[in-house]
């Protein structure tokens, strides 16, 4: 199949047997969705007032399908996060099928990013070689980092990082400052990724499309060996 995935007629055709998938912890599916800013505050307030479960996830995916592509492609990327199928085993088999188009969404993205690119490179900013050592990422560029990083962090953590939204609750209820809390996260993950914790995956992990952070902002990471 070629083209970028439709993600909002993927979603609806699917939807009768995302329902019944999703239908045994709709909550997690729902504070998930409030996390990565798939969902506003007043729809995730909405949402949280239905009373029934089955009618939740329903709301849920109504609200995606008719939203735009991109968040329609950020809730499919949800679906396939490892914790969201030790949840809800029955993905496994929906998720199956849109292996056909995990090429299709990451050309997608790759085309953003490459457009992205170009019109760096047409305003002077000249492409920085990639890091090739295996120079670990020091704590103070992981405090310069976490001062790029905005209101967003969470979605970052999820999205970038690989991060729980339990150990984000952690992170926020540990550190008050907004820069420490975003500092902590990045520690952590440096701590998991150990001897791949380098400054040049960090720079790639953040500057990811979807994951929002200026790629201009942090070229130290790949400034420097």
């Amino acid at each position: 199949m070629g083209g970028p995935v439709d993600g909002t007629k993927l979603i609806q055709s699917l939807k009768i047997d995302l329902i019944k998938a999703l239908g045994d912890d709709p909550d997690f599916v729902l504070q998930c969705c409030h996390t990565l800013t798939i969902l506003s505050n007043k729809e995730y307030n909405n949402i949280k007032d239905t009373c029934k479960r089955s009618e939740q996830i329903r709301d849920i995916l109504d609200y995606v399908i008719n939203k735009d592509d991109k968040c329609a492609l950020k809730f499919l990327r949800l679906l396939k996060r490892h914790d969201m199928q030790e949840t809800f085993p029955d993905l496994r088999g929906l998720l199956s099928d849109l292996s056909i188009n995990k090429r299709n969404i990451q050309e997608s993205t790759e085309t953003t990013t490459k457009r992205k690119q170009d019109l760096m490179e047409n305003n002077g900013y000249q492409k920085k070689p990639r890091m090739t050592n295996s120079r670990l990422v020091t704590e103070r560029e992981m405090m310069m980092v976490a001062r790029c990083i905005g209101n967003s962090w969470k979605e970052v953590g999820i999205t970038a990082l690989d991060m729980t939204t339990i150990i984000l609750q952690q992170i926020e209820e540990d550190n008050r400052p907004h820069t420490e809390r975003v500092f902590a996260m990045l520690r952590r993950w440096s701590m998991r990724e150990r001897d791949e914790a380098t400054p040049a995956r960090l720079y790639d992990l953040l500057t990811q499309e979807e994951n929002g952070v200026d790629p201009l902002k942090i070229n130290f990471l790949i400034g420097s060996s």
